[in-house]
């Protein structure tokens, strides 16, 4: 914090010390300054800067998810949980069918390889063999 005629000076990105970023936080989360207010004090320039810093090393973000969590009811919880399950199952059968199609891709490009390889003598893979000139003169 350089202090000029009662005026903070903006500083660079990477001018911020991690206590200078801690103090901030504690400042900000403890309510008894804003994230405009703190961005002006301190001279920081950019308004997701102090976000970014709360939601990195804050307590308030991590408090709030807990404190959510404890005030639900056991069926809440459960039919929050049957949701989340659904929503896993519904994600892993999407996975399982992409690796399906991808693996049907893969076994498709491995018989085109082949079958570069044994019609066209096209050497496809990269494991050349030290005589290319031997084969430019086979295709012939």
């Amino acid at each position: 914090m350089e202090q000029i005629n009662n005026h903070y000076v903006k500083r660079g990105q990477k001018d911020y010390s991690l206590s200078f970023k801690l103090a901030v936080v504690h400042e900000v989360e403890s309510g008894s300054i804003g994230n405009r207010a703190a961005m002006r004090k301190y001279g920081i320039q950019v308004h997701g800067t102090i976000t970014e810093w709360c939601r990195r090393y804050g307590n308030f973000g991590i408090d709030k998810r807990s404190q959510s969590k404890v005030m639900q009811t056991p069926e809440q919880k459960i039919r929050e949980l049957e949701e989340k399950l659904k929503h896993l199952k519904q994600h892993n059968q999407f996975l399982e069918i992409r690796l399906i199609k991808s693996e049907d891709k893969v076994s498709i490009l491995d018989k085109l390889i082949d079958l570069d390889k044994e019609e066209y003598l096209i050497q496809v893979r990269k494991n050349f063999s030290p005589y290319q000139s031997n084969i430019s003169q086979q295709r012939k």
